[in-house]
């Protein structure tokens, strides 16, 4: 009797998953648009900035913006900012050469145009203090950024496979909270490079299903259980990530029914037959915190329509 395959090593997977990744970089570049940040930037809205240094030149009245949305655009911006750890991270995960190598920096040159966009619109039309802005900027980046799984690779697609579908649910809902429709325009503009980046990741990872089922299994289970935003490092993260979450931008709610769900169910993940011992136990384990998720999601949108209650009764 044949001894029972063990799993596969990281080399293995990476080779076995390269025509996949050529594949979709294929399809990629077929279906990315070509588009240019300046377009999107409402250039005659600016004026020069006057003052001093220490950052008095802005004020809140520069700017119409929502709090939440303006929150939402400063989160969004410095977790783009960070993007050379991200492209560390990938390229050591993934490596430099053939498709894996030509997809890694083909990504990062789409996502920093997000960068570009975003901070070229912020300071023209003043709807943030530039020098904040700068100032948290390098804070952020001088703490770095390191996966939150190491380099796993099975965890490392499985993240991002949900993180660039968070990003872009997370852009297209504050451009429509921003209440400007150049906002909004650049903002999906965004948010249609971020689907893509999340198709490439998503398919790659059904592939990695088929050729090592248990070990991707768990590797979503351990993602979606641990998952967090890269931009979670940034000062006064909570505060502002509550202040979005009120807003309706990105709370429990969107996360489980908009992000994680949908990605789910396009793998089939409760569909599937017997995933070997772990990957059953790792399903299993998914399906129970699901249903926690579920109560909190739940909790955080009753409790926010009571707040909303309350508040517009006092104010009747």
């Amino acid at each position: 009797m044949p001894p029972t395959p063990g799993p596969k090593t990281t080399v293995q997977l990476l080779m076995e998953l390269e025509p996949v990744v050529a594949t979709e970089l294929d399809r990629h570049l077929s279906m990315a648009k070509e588009w240019f940040p300046h377009q999107y930037v409402p250039w005659s809205r600016g004026r020069d900035y006057d003052g001093p240094m220490e950052g008095t030149a802005w004020s809140l009245e520069d700017s119409d913006i929502p709090e939440a949305a303006r929150e939402a655009l400063v989160v969004n911006l410095l977790t783009e900012d960070n993007l050379p750890g991200y492209h560390r991270e990938i390229a050591t995960i993934f490596g430099r050469d053939g498709a894996w190598g030509t997809w890694v920096e083909r990504w990062t040159a789409e996502e920093n145009r997000h960068g570009i966009v975003i901070r070229d619109y912020l300071t023209v039309t003043r709807a943030v203090d530039p020098v904040a802005l700068e100032r948290a900027r390098m804070q952020h980046m001088q703490g770095g950024y390191a996966a939150d799984h190491g380099d796993k690779m099975l965890h490392a697609l499985a993240y991002v496979s949900f993180q660039e579908l968070a990003t872009r649910v997370s852009h297209r809902n504050t451009g429509r909270a921003s209440g400007d429709p150049v906002c909004e325009r650049l903002l999906t503009r965004v948010a249609a490079d971020e689907n893509l980046h999340m198709l490439f990741y998503r398919n790659l990872l059904a592939a990695a299903l088929e050729l090592a089922p248990g070990e991707t299994m768990r590797a979503i289970t351990d993602v979606v259980r641990d998952f967090q935003m890269p931009g979670h490092t940034i000062d006064g993260f909570l505060r502002k990530s509550l202040t979005i979450a009120n807003a309706g931008i990105y709370d429990p709610r969107v996360h489980l029914d908009d992000v994680v769900t949908p990605v789910l169910r396009q793998w089939g993940i409760f569909e599937k037959g017997s995933l070997g011992g772990e990957g059953d136990k790792a399903r299993d384990e998914l399906a129970e915190f699901l249903e926690g998720l579920e109560t909190v999601a739940t909790k955080f949108v009753d409790r926010r329509s009571e707040r909303q209650a309350r508040q517009a009764a006092r104010q009747a």
